[in-house]
């Protein structure tokens, strides 16, 4: 009976212990540096020094959220420098950034002591520097996603709100053939361009919306039809070339320019692709161009807004901002003209994907408009 109850009340020991062990794991710790490997760099945080591209305006503004306290009804940060979570402690332009905790701040200290972050990493470095737990997060291109779960590595991944779309240039002889555009339109395979370039981390986009956010994605057609589109490009002009322009940096855009143009050459459309080594200017201007389109809010009416006032300068197109109350009809009304009108065809939607290393604890994958988490997150044992 002694040995009995002294084996039971061991048990209820190692039990005890072994839970007060996994509770203490899992409770939130000060401490240590969270690495961060970023594809696009920043070269000033100046506010006055506009950003060279839409990539290094993303990552300026992420840097933003952590050096200030609060954003403004407009979107721009408030407070002075260092109000935020962060402060700066190191800054090499375009190359590394050192952010150490805000004691002062008065959303409270986060976790972490330091956020160090390597800007301007080549899609394999951050993988390989996962993968040899040189970093603990790293931005992953949406379509090396699968590829990369499949090594092990820990991935978060947003809702799809990142599109992928071709704009008809305002001078191009296009512009004036809307039989020739409604061709193209459906000479190009989107379910193909998610299944095989990205890997299925993707969705196909026949509007300016995704289904998440508008609720009207599926009222547009990602349909692909040879017979219609060659019968369209026969009553059309027939401009003996077009040339469809790619960042020449983006061997996504690249590889989606190419499918593109396979497309188009089976419907008997003349498209060549041109790359541009910043995303703009080559020795020639294309008829088309392909555009990233990020969405600012989860709110159709601001993200489409926003789109109208990139596309409208690339496509000549005009139209005033949608106010404020505008209702879910007018922002359908206004998304069916854009896409009707043939002169923007939208692509595909993308996520966004972050690898994590396996001591990152705490990360939510940002909502659309959000940044990252990281006043929050804290770091644990890498197993």
């Amino acid at each position: 009976m002694k040995l009995r109850l002294f084996l039971f009340l061991a048990a209820i020991s190692l039990l005890a212990f072994s839970g007060s062990r996994l509770e203490s794991a899992r409770r939130p710790k000060y401490g240590g540096t969270l690495r961060i490997d970023t594809a696009s760099a920043v070269t000033s945080l100046d506010p006055a020094l506009p950003p060279a591209n839409p990539q290094e305006a993303a990552l300026r503004d992420e840097i933003d959220s952590l050096l200030y306290e609060r954003r403004n009804s407009d979107g721009t940060f408030a407070g002075t420098a260092g109000s935020g979570a962060f402060r700066i402690a190191e800054w090499d332009p375009g190359k590394h950034a050192m952010l150490v905790a805000n004691d002062g701040s008065r959303q409270g200290r986060p976790f972490v002591d330091y956020v160090e972050i390597q800007m301007g990493r080549s899609a394999h470095d951050r993988s390989v520097d996962l993968e040899l737990d040189k970093t603990d997060v790293a931005e992953i291109p949406a379509e090396q996603a699968r590829q990369t779960a499949e090594r092990g590595v820990r991935l978060a991944i947003s809702q799809p709100d990142e599109l992928l779309a071709l704009a008809f240039a305002a001078h191009s002889l296009l512009a004036d053939d809307v039989n020739a555009r409604q061709a193209l339109t459906l000479a190009i395979d989107r379910t193909a361009i998610v299944n095989f370039i990205l890997q299925k981390t993707g969705e196909p986009a026949g509007g300016l919306l995704p289904q998440w956010s508008g609720g009207t994605a599926f009222l547009f057609s990602t349909a692909v039809d040879v017979n219609a589109a060659k019968n369209l490009w026969a009553q059309s002009v027939g401009s003996p070339k077009i040339v469809l322009g790619y960042d020449g940096n983006d061997t996504l855009e690249q590889t989606i320019a190419e499918r593109i143009a396979v497309n188009a050459r089976e419907t008997g459309i003349p498209l060549s692709i041109q790359a541009a080594a910043n995303g703009s200017g080559a020795s020639a201007q294309p008829d088309i161009q392909l555009i990233r389109l990020s969405m600012p809010s989860p709110l159709p009416r601001k993200s489409l807004n926003q789109f109208c006032g990139i596309l409208g300068p690339i496509t000549g197109l005009h139209y005033d901002s949608l106010p404020g109350d505008a209702s879910a009809q007018q922002v359908y009304d206004r998304e069916r003209a854009i896409v009707s009108s043939y002169r923007v065809i939208p692509l595909v939607w993308l996520p966004r994907v972050y690898g994590l290393s396996a001591r990152v604890k705490d990360w939510k994958t940002p909502a659309t408009g959000e940044s990252w988490p990281l006043a929050d997150v804290w770091l644990g044992d890498s197993q």
